[in-house]
């Protein structure tokens, strides 16, 4: 989701009139649910709802990662730890109160990550927002240790130009695998009047964490991306090309997608401390370019576009189905072709925040089946198996959100055998797909899902 920088985020929606239908069990297309009401497609089942924990009740959830049973929740407050090991009986073990948006989160082994766009008088827990136009404030990269789910620990802190809007986790490669990971940090909008994010920013952070000693973590290159600038020019860009949003990297193909703002871009990231772009795409239709995802045979990626930059009512028949979707590329010699766009046919109200954002494959062999938040939108599982002609086919949303300031989903990623959600206001949401096109996955487990860090599914032996 994109924020003004060094601003808080509060999302103003326009008032619009919500017109309160029936409520069914599921719905068709055309149908706005009553506010807050849960509706699904016939084949999707809603488990649970966890609230979140004392402390981050009324700060918003973004992003999750997962490992060996437990979900890890960001929140613009710090993070929560949920045991989804009995997805049925999913509940909050752990959590830690240390604001700075967004809170994008990765982890690996007894390390959590966590990133932190937001201004701060200094790194630590108790900081208060401060501009960056003061030296000394600080934003960039936090690190915990979570070996202790119950009392994670603050361990390091490291500082990124412009801070880190989002980060990817990349492992090292041969030998280094065991020594280091590395974080690839994401961070735009440059501004003169900021001492730690001068213009022209145009590249990314690359930090190492030595697994031995992750205290010693810091920024080991700040590789530029765009040389020539980047797409600055192109009419209804939210933003200029100053950066990138996400980064999502398929590591043991050495290759990675970036969603940067006026950009689609793949890189060859076979020095980790020198990402490369080998492709580039630009796209009429695109606003904001947010984040990509590859099949799992990486000869696709499905780039989606932030349009109104999170708190637009973008999904209402007037926006249309190309604006506010996602894009299909097939990677031909290297190169991106553009195929279609998908865009969920459920029209939201004037008054729902709604665009394509967060989401990850459902592991199903020789398949291309995706989940995807879209704040008030939901949660969608559709095939993009057909480049040409993806379709959903499945759903999970609430009617309009009764807080105000919008919400939804921010995220909505599969984990062996179950979708969960991370809901801005609700809190961590446990939903189920039974389809026969999706049935095949339950077999696929996996420890560790850092969804933008892919791995094959093959490559870990599950088929």
């Amino acid at each position: 989701m994109l924020i003004p920088r060094r601003a808080g985020r509060t999302l103003i929606m326009a008032a619009a009139a919500v017109a309160l239908l029936a409520p069914t069990v599921y719905a068709q297309a055309a149908e706005i649910p009553p506010p807050d009401q849960i509706v699904t497609s016939p084949n999707v089942s809603h488990v649970t709802t966890v609230a979140k924990p004392d402390g981050l009740a009324n700060t918003i959830n973004t992003d999750i990662a997962f490992q060996d049973g437990y979900a890890y929740v960001g929140n613009y407050g710090g993070f929560s730890i949920y045991d989804v090991r009995d997805p049925k009986r999913a509940k909050a073990v752990g959590s830690v109160v240390c604001p700075g948006s967004q809170m994008d989160v990765a982890v690996y082994g007894d390390l959590l990550f966590g990133a932190v766009d937001s201004s701060r008088n200094n790194d630590s827990c108790s900081s208060t927002a401060q501009s960056a136009a003061v030296k000394e404030s600080w934003e960039g990269v936090r690190i915990f240790d979570i070996s202790d789910k119950a009392n994670p620990k603050y361990i390091k802190s490291v500082e990124t130009n412009c801070g880190s809007h989002t980060l990817t986790l990349v492992p090292g490669k041969g030998r280094d695998k065991r020594r280091n990971v590395y974080l690839y940090v994401s961070s735009y909008l440059p501004n003169v009047n900021f001492p730690d994010c001068q213009p022209p920013h145009d590249k990314i952070s690359v930090i190492k964490v030595p697994l031995r000693s992750p205290a010693d973590a810091a920024v080991a290159a700040t590789p530029v991306i765009f040389p020539d600038g980047g797409n600055e020019t192109q009419p209804g860009l939210l933003l200029p090309t100053s950066g990138c949003h996400d980064i999502t990297v398929y590591a043991e193909k050495n290759i990675a997608a970036g969603a940067c703002m006026g950009d689609g871009v793949l890189l060859d990231i076979s020095d980790r401390l020198n990402p490369v772009v080998t492709a580039r795409v630009t796209d009429p239709n695109f606003a904001f370019w947010h984040s990509a995802t590859f099949n799992n045979s990486a000869t696709k990626v499905v780039f989606t576009d932030e349009l109104g930059g999170g708190s637009g009512a973008t999904c209402n028949e007037a926006t249309g189905p190309n604006r506010g979707a996602d894009a299909i590329y097939d990677i031909v010699k290297g190169q991106l072709v553009f195929k279609s766009y998908f865009k969920i046919s459920r029209h939201q109200a004037d008054n729902e925040n709604c665009v394509a954002h967060n989401g990850s494959l459902i592991p199903v062999k020789g398949k291309d089946i995706m989940v995807q938040a879209w704040y008030q939108g939901g949660i969608s599982i559709w095939d993009f198996t057909d480049s040409a002609n993806p379709q959903e086919i499945g759903f999970f949303e609430r009617g309009p959100e009764s807080l105000p300031g919008g919400g939804g989903i921010w995220s909505a990623y599969y984990y062996n055998g179950y979708i969960y959600g991370s809901d801005f206001h609700k809190g961590f949401d446990v939903v189920k797909i039974d389809d026969r096109r999706t049935d095949p996955a339950r077999r696929v487990r996996t420890g560790l899902l850092n969804v933008q860090t892919q791995e094959s599914y093959r490559g870990h032996g599950h088929w």
